[in-house]
C-alpha cells in the first residue's frame, strides 16, 4: 500500500491507472493529425452539453442526448471504422514484427528511377511496405520477386508493357509484385483534380502504414503519400530525405 495526499493506494490500483494512461496515450497517437481527432472534439462537446442540460434541468435536450449517448459505442464504430481498422493493424504488426531498415542503396535506386520517370513523364505508382502486411494487395498482382533497380522499375512502368498498370509493391528491399490494385481514397471537392494514381496512393496510406510514391504522367511531378497525407512537387533531394526519414 502507498499513501498519496492522504489516500491509500495499492499496487494494483497504480497498475490499473498506468495501463489506462498507456491506452489513452496510444489512442491520442493514433488519432493525432487525422479527421478522427476533430470528431473526438465534437463528441466531447456533446458530453459537455449533456452535462449542462442535466445541471440546468433542460429535460428535452437531456432526453435527446441520453438516447444518443446510449448508442455511443455503435456511433464510434461507424465513425471510426477505418481508423480503428488501421490502428488494430498497426498494433498487430508492432515491434515484434518490425521489418529491418531499408538499405540506403535501395532508396537511391527508387529515387533515381522516380526522377528518371518524372523527366520522361512515365506514370508510376510504388508502394513500400512497412509493418502492416499487404497480402490482400499482393494476391491481386503479378509476382516479381526481383531486386530493386532503376532499370527494372522503368521497364515495369514503360507505357504499353503488360505490367505498367497498377502499383509495384516493394518489401524487404525487393520488388515483390507488380500490377497491384489499390483501394481508392475518398477525396474532397477541393482535391477532385487529383488523378487515380494519387487517389490510390492516398487510399493505401490511409488504410496501412505503407508509403506510396507517384509519378504523374501529365505533369511529370513526383508525390509521396504517408499516413493519408499527400506531399506533391517533390524533387529527388526532398524525396530521398523523406524516404530516409521514414525507412531508416
Amino acid at each position: 500500500m502507498f499513501e498519496f495526499l492522504g489516500f491509500q493506494i495499492s499496487w494494483k490500483e497504480l497498475l490499473d491507472i498506468g495501463l489506462v494512461a498507456i491506452v489513452y496515450f496510444y489512442i491520442i497517437l493514433l488519432v493525432r493529425g487525422t479527421r478522427a481527432a476533430a470528431v473526438i472534439w465534437g463528441l466531447l462537446l456533446v458530453l459537455l452539453v449533456y452535462y449542462i442540460s442535466d445541471v440546468f434541468g433542460l429535460y428535452t435536450l437531456n432526453w435527446l442526448l441520453t438516447n444518443f449517448l446510449s448508442s455511443i459505442f455503435l456511433v464510434i464504430i461507424v465513425l471510426f471504422q477505418r481508423d480503428i481498422r488501421k490502428g488494430l493493424a498497426q498494433m498487430g504488426a508492432g515491434r515484434l514484427w518490425r521489418k529491418k531498415d531499408f538499405e540506403i542503396a535501395v532508396i537511391d535506386e527508387i529515387c533515381s528511377a522516380m526522377d528518371s520517370m518524372a523527366r520522361q513523364k512515365i506514370g508510376a505508382l510504388l508502394v513500400i511496405q512497412k509493418n502492416v502486411p499487404l497480402g490482400d494487395i499482393l494476391e491481386k498482382g503479378v509476382e516479381v520477386n526481383g531486386q530493386v533497380s532503376k532499370q527494372l522499375l522503368i521497364n515495369i512502368f514503360w507505357p504499353d508493357t503488360p505490367l505498367h498498370d497498377g502499383a509495384v509493391v516493394i518489401n524487404s528491399n525487393k520488388i515483390v509484385a507488380a500490377s497491384c490494385i489499390l483501394p481508392l481514397a475518398q477525396v474532397s471537392t477541393r482535391q477532385s483534380a487529383i488523378g487515380t494514381r494519387h487517389r490510390a496512393a492516398l487510399g493505401i496510406s490511409e488504410e496501412t502504414d505503407a508509403i506510396a510514391l507517384v509519378v504523374s504522367e501529365e505533369r511529370g511531378t513526383m508525390s509521396a503519400a504517408i499516413g493519408g497525407k499527400l506531399t506533391t512537387s517533390l524533387d529527388i533531394i526532398r524525396l530521398k530525405r523523406v524516404l530516409k526519414n521514414v525507412l531508416t
